[in-house]
Formats: C-alpha cells, sequence, structure tokens
C-alpha cells in the first residue's frame, strides 16, 4: 500500500516538480547522446565487476564530470573494495534511467537499488523535508553538515522508510545563489523581478516576500526564458550557473547563498532490509568515505565555478551583512507559515545549532 500511495504522489509530481532540484541543483537534462555514453560507461564498469554476488543499480541525473557524481563512484569502489568483490554498484549518470521522479519510482519499486534524490524532488514525497528549502536555514554548509550528522540526520533517513526508501546518506548539492539580468543587491532591485525558481510553493513564496514575481519554468527552457523576457532572473548554485551558461543572459550573479542544501542518496527499502548486518556496515563505510570525498572537492568546484564566471564575464556581486539581514528579516512570512508545519524538524534543527 505504501509503494503504490508513494507512486500515485510521485505521479503527480511530474506535472510540477519534474524540473525541481536535480543532483546538479536542477541542471538541464542531458541529450540522448550523453545518456548513450553514460549507459556505455555503467556497462563498462559491470564488465570490470562481473562474478560479484550482487550487482546494485544506482541512478543520478548528473553528469560523470559534476562533483556529486564523483562522489557516487566513490562509494561505488568503496562497496566493491570493502565487500572483497561481492558486491557491484553500476552507477548510472547522466539521467540515463530518466529524470529524478521516474527513477525516485523506480526505487520504491525496487527496479533501481540505489539514487540521488534532490530536495525539489524528495519533498513532494516526503513533505518534511521541505523544511530544508527555507532561506538563510544555515549560514553555510558547514552548519548544514552538524544538523546532518546528527539527530536530524537520521530522522531524514528514517522517514524515508514510509516511502519504501532507506536514506544512507548526504551529499552537498551548494549554496544557491540569484542570477539576473540586471545588477540586484538591495530589496528594491527584486521589486517586480520575474525569477525563475522551482515549482515549489516554499521557494515561490520566497521570491515573493523579497518582491519579485515568481515564475515557474522548466530547467530545459530557463535559458531561452531569460532569452525572451519571461524571466529575467532565476536561482541556483555557481556550478549550474557555469554549466547551463546561463551567466550568458543573465550575467549579475548576487552571492548572497539564500538556501543551503543537500541530497539525500537513498535505496530501495526492501533491499536494505535484506541486507545483512555487515553487508550494511559496508554499506554505511562506504558512504562515509564518499561523503567525505564530496565535502574535500565541493567547495573547489564552486571557488573554480566563481572564478570561470568572472573570465566569461560575469559581474559576481557579494552583498554586505547589512543587505543580507533586510533578505532575512522579509523571510518572516515565510518562517511564520512552514516553523510550525514542520515544528518537530525546526526544533531538532535549532537544538544541533545550540539556537
Amino acid at each position: 500500500m505504501k509503494k503504490m500511495v508513494a507512486a500515485a504522489l510521485a505521479a503527480c509530481m511530474a506535472l510540477g516538480l519534474v524540473a525541481c532540484g536535480g543532483a546538479q541543483g536542477d541542471a538541464k537534462v542531458t541529450t540522448a547522446a550523453a545518456a548513450d555514453g553514460a549507459a556505455a560507461a555503467a556497462a563498462g564498469d559491470a564488465e570490470k565487476k562481473t562474478g560479484s554476488e550482487m550487482t546494485w543499480k544506482m541512478a543520478t541525473d548528473a553528469s560523470k564530470d559534476y562533483p556529486t557524481t564523483k562522489a557516487l563512484i566513490k562509494f561505488a569502489d568503496e562497496v566493491y573494495e570493502k565487500s572483497n568483490g561481492r558486491i557491484a554498484v553500476d552507477v548510472y549518470e547522466s539521467s540515463i534511467l530518466g529524470d529524478e521522479v521516474s527513477y525516485m519510482e523506480q526505487l520504491q519499486a525496487g527496479t533501481v537499488d540505489v539514487a540521488k534524490l534532490s530536495l525539489g524532488t524528495l519533498s513532494g514525497l516526503y513533505e518534511d523535508t521541505q523544511v530544508f528549502l527555507l532561506p538563510f536555514l544555515f549560514k553555510n554548509n558547514t552548519e548544514m553538515w552538524k544538523v546532518l550528522e546528527g539527530e536530524v540526520g537520521t530522522m531524514v533517513k528514517d522517514g524515508l522508510n514510509d516511502y519504501s526508501i532507506q536514506g544512507i546518506g548526504f551529499t552537498d548539492n551548494g549554496s544557491r545563489c540569484f542570477y539576473t539580468t540586471t545588477e540586484v543587491d538591495s530589496l528594491e532591485d527584486f521589486k517586480g523581478l520575474p525569477i525563475r525558481v522551482q515549482n515549489n510553493q516554499l521557494m515561490n513564496s520566497m521570491v515573493s516576500c523579497l518582491g519579485g514575481n515568481p515564475v515557474n519554468v522548466s530547467a530545459n527552457e530557463v535559458y531561452s526564458a531569460l532569452q525572451t523576457g519571461v524571466c529575467k532572473g532565476g536561482e541556483n548554485n555557481p556550478n549550474i550557473i557555469l554549466s547551463d551558461s546561463l551567466y550568458e543572459v543573465a550575467p549579475y550573479v548576487l552571492l548572497d547563498n539564500h538556501t543551503t542544501v543537500m541530497d539525500v542518496i537513498c535505496m530501495n527499502l526492501d533491499l536494505w532490509n535484506s541486507l545483512s548486518d555487515e553487508d550494511k556496515q559496508i554499506v554505511n563505510d562506504a558512504m562515509a568515505e564518499a561523503t567525505k570525498y564530496d565535502r574535500e572537492i565541493w567547495d573547489d568546484s564552486v571557488e573554480e565555478s566563481i572564478q570561470k564566471l568572472k573570465d566569461g564575464g560575469a559581474t559576481i556581486v557579494e552583498p554586505d551583512d547589512a543587505t543580507l539581514d533586510t533578505f532575512r528579516a522579509a523571510m518572516d512570512p515565510v518562517y511564520a507559515e512552514y516553523t510550525e508545519k514542520y515544528g518537530e524538524y525546526m526544533n531538532a534543527i535549532n537544538a544541533a545549532l545550540g539556537k
């Protein structure tokens, strides 16, 4: 019954959340040619690992060079090594198994074994995780990791059990910032500005509270929407602003880091429950190594992307503390609504941060 309910929810999400934060923070779906390349790479890995007792299929929509995917490949290597070759994990990147909504349904059904899920997609299934999309919830990813490494992380991972999923860990998905066609560095500059956001009520509320007009278009249409004036800005992490060339049509990047989020690495619940304690420990240890690696490479990738944005002609705007305080104050109505709605999570997060 849980699977049927979850599948129905996921199907409803497909209309509104198909474009929401992928592994690459809402990156564009790759072309068929890229997907074919991903399939070939996964097949190559499978060939190298012939003879394993178990072979797990792992899905992500991120490209092979993206930090998150590198961490997933690290996870696969660690599982293979720690199990002495008994367990192989084939990583299917670049949306070869479909977009996130599609492979989340496959994960629930057990045709995909492990998957990376972003909050934009996951919160449509497990609504409480939407709390992590609250603007300025964390000052930086150090605070986020402090929270995830304690009780809150366990709440997220085990809370997915109702949807036939077991969370096994987290990877960084960066801090989101605004990119615009005209320079924005104050609340006044946001007034009336059409800003593209994920099709998510909380994100819509954030833009409205800043004075802008939220616009929901799919990830694949953002570039053209900026060209035609359907929107005059959007928000994402610097890696995506660079990789999707959004700075070419929206050359002002406001590094306000309004939302610092994670991806959740998930396993089919039936598979998890079927594992021996020894194999569960292998999965946990491998995930710990992958997360450590992810954290090492993520910040470097963001710094590199920001420099490339500058080199490509983008104007990087770094708001001062006073400006950020006005942004945070503008979020009071959002917090008034969602703090009550997700009270258990908010209390646990605040306790972890000593608030």
